[in-house]
């Protein structure tokens, strides 16, 4: 073999050497940009009161016949929220009328439901949800007086109406994107449905 030869040798050699590096430089370049984008998904955090309690007399009351017919109607509406998986994971206020109005969604998405330890602490509960939830779906279910402070931590709206004490039909939706701005929806439901019993 002469000195061209060798030299010719060992040029494609090089040559398929930076291919291969250049090849896995870009698969690498390539998968860790994928799992950034994917790790930086849209959390939804669906935000909602108790159903309808059997008496507001006691400090635990259960809920009426009303109550679990819009448990019911709830997890109708959320139930094929995402029309993949539903709703990921639950977390309720330690009271009989959230842990009750929980159960039905709970058992048509198999998502495990969270006792939240102290519904006063916001931040904390926030923190959770986007750090064991991050891109998932979230249902909230608390007392009407935590959901304001609840959304205003999330960074969405501050501006939400009042919940009276008889009303029991809405549900905010926060979508919390990984770059951009934070949006609260609410939808009404169940109204003619819970009426009908």
């Amino acid at each position: 073999m002469t000195n061209t030869d060798a030299l010719q040798k060992s040029r494609r050699k090089r040559r398929r050497q930076r291919r291969v590096v250049t090849v896995l430089g870009f698969l690498v370049i390539s998968t860790g940009l994928a799992w950034f984008f994917e790790s930086q998904a849209t959390t939804t955090v669906i935000v909602a009161r108790y159903a309808d309690r059997a008496s507001t007399v006691g400090n635990d009351p259960a809920l009426s016949a009303a109550g679990e017919r819009r448990a019911r109607e709830l997890a109708r509406v959320l139930g094929d929220v995402d029309v993949v998986a539903g709703v990921d994971a639950i977390f309720v206020a330690p009271t009989k009328s959230s842990i009750e109005t929980s159960v039905p969604l709970a058992r048509l998405n198999d998502a495990p439901v969270h006792t939240i330890k102290d519904p006063d602490d916001v931040e904390s509960l926030v923190l959770r949800i986007l750090d064991e939830y991050k891109g998932k779906i979230v249902l909230v279910i608390t007392e009407a007086r935590d959901i304001q402070p609840l959304i205003a931590e999330m960074h969405g709206s501050k501006k939400l109406p009042d919940i009276e004490e008889a009303e029991y039909d809405n549900i905010y939706i926060v979508s919390i994107p990984w770059f951009g701005k934070v949006k609260t929806l609410r939808i009404r439901y169940g109204l003619a449905y819970a009426s009908q019993a």
